[in-house]
């Protein structure tokens, strides 16, 4: 029997503080002054004050890193964590997606961050070697597709720890010979258009923008969402104009894959047109959507099945699993799953509440080859891209 007595409980969540989300940390590549003492670096920041008062930093020394932060900031909540890593501003985004590169590169990000990054921005690098190349952008740019879905990859497959890159589409100046991204194959990178001003080569993107909205939203979000409001953003440019100056560009802009920011008749503000990644529009992870649920579900049934590595099983005469086993693996990856992301809203669900579904072949012979194959599949949502409406008067006719 409880004595008796007076319980006081603290409450929480009263400060409006934003709670950590892992699905939404970012990390932005950019490029920093020598003195700055972030090259090679990562540091973390929740505010844009943290540039000054933490890393004691001069915004007239590295005006696009404190650009791109204030753009986070405006965009996403106070308190966010944003991952900045420093690099030469001449370096090239090829060099720094290069799986070989040991410094100021990609890899060393990740492994600086331990995998926690779910999304990469890389913005103001290759300032010194911006040509016109063969397409209306930077020949950076292109060379740089490749290389970055190789090393997003080789992040994924040798370090278990999935994300995707979104690389600034530097030097954009026209559409007539845009660099087509939809008949590629790169569904781990995205190129973003579209300048917070004037687009020359040394301008600034709306990277932080982009990164900032990605960072607040679920994972199953488009980024496009209008029900989720405009861009906190005043302006954006397409080359030397501004958006509304070249309403046609838009299109043809997003006809070729990339992501770029556009206006709606009847709304203010800007949103982004959808969330493409660099291949072809018939690859399941042909958009951010898909590649952040499937990612985010990678990461459940990695975590959930490493926790079975080298553990004892219990055998049928034949060497298969015993029936108990195989329901009790399937249900825990699909419980794992569920409890996770299917409750959240992040994937569809049945009417029993379950958005996935795991599968374990009991016929295999577990002793023979030491191996077990599972097959999970997630269940997505749909998004309403076009929507047709018939429109008439509701006459009868006499």
């Amino acid at each position: 029997m409880e004595l008796p007595r007076v319980k006081i409980r603290f409450l929480n969540g009263q400060l409006g503080i934003v709670g950590e989300s892992a699905d939404g940390l970012m990390g932005l590549i950019i490029g920093v002054s020598q003195n700055s003492g972030l090259r090679g670096k990562a540091k973390t920041i929740t505010s844009l004050s943290d540039l000054k008062n933490e890393l004691h930093l001069t915004e007239a020394d590295n005006d696009a890193l404190f650009e791109q932060v204030e753009l986070f900031y405006k965009e996403a909540e106070p308190g966010t964590k944003l991952v900045i890593y420093g690099v030469d501003p001449d370096k090239s985004a090829t060099d720094i997606c290069d799986p070989d590169e040991e410094t100021q590169s990609l890899l060393h990000l990740a492994h600086l961050t331990n995998g926690k990054l779910r999304g990469v921005g890389i913005a103001f690098v290759n300032q010194t070697v911006l040509d016109e190349g063969d397409y209306d952008i930077a020949d950076d740019v292109v060379s740089a597709l490749p290389v970055a879905q190789t090393t997003a990859e080789k992040i994924t497959n040798e370090l278990y720890a999935p994300l995707f890159v979104v690389i600034d589409g530097q030097l954009f100046y026209r559409t007539n010979n845009l660099f087509p991204l939809t008949d590629k194959n790169y569904n781990r990178v995205s190129v973003l258009i579209g300048g917070s001003q004037e687009y020359t080569p040394t301008s600034q993107s709306i990277m932080g923008t982009l990164l900032g909205r990605i960072s607040k939203i679920p994972v199953q979000r488009n980024i496009g969402r209008v029900k989720d409001g405009p861009l906190n953003i005043d302006q954006i440019s397409l080359d030397a104009y501004e958006l509304e100056e070249k309403p046609t560009w838009v299109s043809e802009i997003y006809e070729k894959g990339y992501i770029v920011p556009r206006k709606y008749i009847g709304r203010s503000g800007f949103y982004f047109a959808d969330d493409w990644m660099a291949c072809e529009a018939s690859d399941d992870y042909a958009h951010l959507t898909a590649r952040r649920v499937i990612d985010k579900a990678y990461r459940i049934v990695y975590d959930t099945l490493l926790e079975q590595l080298l553990d004892e099983l219990e055998l049928n005469s034949d060497g298969t699993l015993q029936h108990a086993v195989v329901k009790s693996w399937q249900q825990m990856v699909e419980n794992a799953i569920n409890r996770s992301m299917t409750v959240n809203g992040e994937l569809s669900s049945d009417e029993d509440g379950s958005g996935c579904v795991c599968y374990i072949n009991p016929a295999q012979d577990v002793v023979a080859t030491s191996k077990i194959e599972v097959s999970v599949k997630v269940r997505p949502h749909g998004y309403a891209r076009y929507i047709d409406v018939n429109l008439g008067f509701d006459v009868e006719n006499v």
